[in-house]
């Protein structure tokens, strides 16, 4: 079941013949780690405090990242303390959040698991998708017990991006890393993309289009004249809808895509 937040569109706002382009973000971590109140605060900007911990669902949003629309969606998994049954969102996301909490070692230990689980299906189905690093409940740093070192060094080690938030206190910090998880995807994507041919033109410099070149009369034989055109060298020139005529030899195609939405929440207490 899924459930539609953020402001309505009007009806014409959009064409129904241009749907938007999806992002899915499944968030992982052990029970406690915090996910669902992630969930909520990027959702709704409130912060819960009471939640089923083994409530899983998606739940989608029509984001702007960077001046373009997306449809992002977000699974909230509910593993209870570890990776289990992780083919319904290994091959469902685009992106992870990997969540543990600052004042919990034990759940920054479980990270590693989820963090090898998908370097483990990244290898197998050579298919790389982003993943974040996230520490959350950063307004508990009195009780921290994992340095933001150890989750840096933990993040290298895997080549993801790092993050420190609080769901209960920073929407603005929450936000932003469901948005970069949105440009990662973007930039995985143009990544991807196949390079291009280019068509060139090339053209010779020679003289003025009809120059007439009067020969002198030798022998009493008539002057003749003879008509001199510049010359142009056209290699294939595709028509101006697919490309456009450049001075480079080689370049790789920018592809411009719209973003990805997201979809929330039953069962939780909004404070």
């Amino acid at each position: 079941m899924s459930s539609m937040f953020g402001k309505p569109r009007a009806g014409g706002e959009r064409p129904p013949q241009s749907p938007l382009a999806e992002c899915n973000v499944a968030i992982l971590g052990c029970r406690g780690a915090g996910k669902s109140a992630l969930t909520v605060k990027f959702l709704t900007k409130r912060f819960i405090s009471e939640y089923d911990p083994n409530l899983e669902d998606t739940y989608t949003s029509e984001e702007l990242v960077d001046q373009q629309p997306v449809l992002l969606k977000v699974m909230d998994t509910a593993d209870q303390d570890g990776p289990g049954n992780c083919e319904r969102y290994l091959c469902w996301a685009s992106a992870f959040l990997v969540v543990y909490s600052i004042n919990d070692r034990k759940s920054f230990e479980g990270c590693q698991s989820y963090l090898e689980v998908l370097a483990l299906h990244a290898r197998g189905c050579q298919r790389r998708c982003p993943v974040l690093l996230l520490g959350n409940k950063l307004d508990m740093e009195q009780y921290r017990q994992v340095p933001a070192a150890e989750g840096m060094s933990l993040a290298s080690r895997f080549g993801c991006l790092f993050y420190e938030v609080s769901a209960c206190q920073d929407f603005a910090g929450v936000q932003h890393v469901f948005h970069e998880a949105v440009r990662e995807v973007r930039r995985q994507v143009e990544r991807s993309l196949p390079v291009r041919p280019l068509f060139i033109t090339e053209e010779r410099p020679c003289p003025p289009v009809a120059m007439p070149v009067t020969l002198p009369t030798r022998h009493g034989l008539a002057s003749c004249t003879f008509n001199t055109l510049s010359t142009v060298n056209y290699k294939e020139i595709p028509s101006v809808a697919q490309a456009k005529l450049v001075t480079v030899k080689s370049s790789r195609a920018q592809s411009k895509r719209k973003a990805p939405t997201l979809t929330l929440l039953k069962g939780f207490k909004i404070f």
